[in-house]
């Protein structure tokens, strides 16, 4: 829905723009972000959206849309989108393909890894701006005396584990990891399944075997 403050006999009226002119983020030549909102395009409204390019393997990182739901819709390759329950506690994974869509409602965790390489999506949010909070982000900035202690770690082990970690991640693993893996498609992720020993809903994941936690949009 177009916005009702705006003027459309302004000369300043924008009815058009080339998604290329605003790559928000680059981690390499096959993996990247190009991104559409109010801020481009001022007849958007309260729509806005990401173009995304993955490789194979490539994650767009663990993160929250705190303002809109988005709607991931695969144009090319396929791609696994998981998100996080917050009310089942469970972990939600949909394989994707060419036309197919997998939704996310605002404010739950998420993330999307490609697995084919040439992968690109369209992620398209309710919102003029979608905002977002990367894991990456806390991880990196959190203090470790205070994650040791909340979550009963060892402080020297979490602070060595966590230092590689040193901006925001977006599209992992970083350009510059050393120990890189990859993982089958057939795999990853799990879906998770009942357990006895959960208290509140009766379900846990399974933990994931693929550690993608990663960099923002930037």
């Amino acid at each position: 829905m177009a916005v009702s403050y705006m003027d459309f006999t302004s000369p300043n009226v924008q009815y058009f723009y080339d998604l290329k002119n605003n790559r928000t983020f680059t981690k390499d030549a096959n993996n990247f972000i190009n991104t559409l909102s109010i801020q481009q395009l001022n007849t958007l409204g309260n729509v806005s959206l990401l173009d995304i390019y993955l490789s194979k393997a490539n994650v767009v990182e663990p993160h929250v849309h705190q303002n809109a739901t988005e709607l991931v819709y695969c144009i090319r390759g396929a791609a696994v989108v998981s998100l996080l329950n917050p009310f089942t506690k469970m972990v939600l994974t949909y394989n994707i393909t060419p036309g197919q869509v997998a939704n996310i409602p605002q404010g739950w965790f998420h993330w999307e890894m490609a697995t084919e390489d040439d992968t690109h999506l369209l992620a398209i949010f309710d919102a003029p701006v979608p905002e977002f909070i990367a894991v990456s982000d806390f991880l990196r900035l959190a203090p470790r005396n205070m994650l040791a202690h909340t979550y009963c770690l060892d402080q020297a082990q979490i602070t060595q584990a966590l230092a590689p970690i040193t901006s925001t991640v977006t599209i992992g693993p970083p350009a510059d990891c050393s120990h890189q893996r990859q993982v089958r498609p057939d795999t990853y992720p799990p879906q998770a399944e009942p357990h006895p020993q959960a208290s509140y809903t009766g379900y846990v994941s399974r933990p994931s075997p693929f550690p993608g936690i990663g960099n923002g949009y930037r």
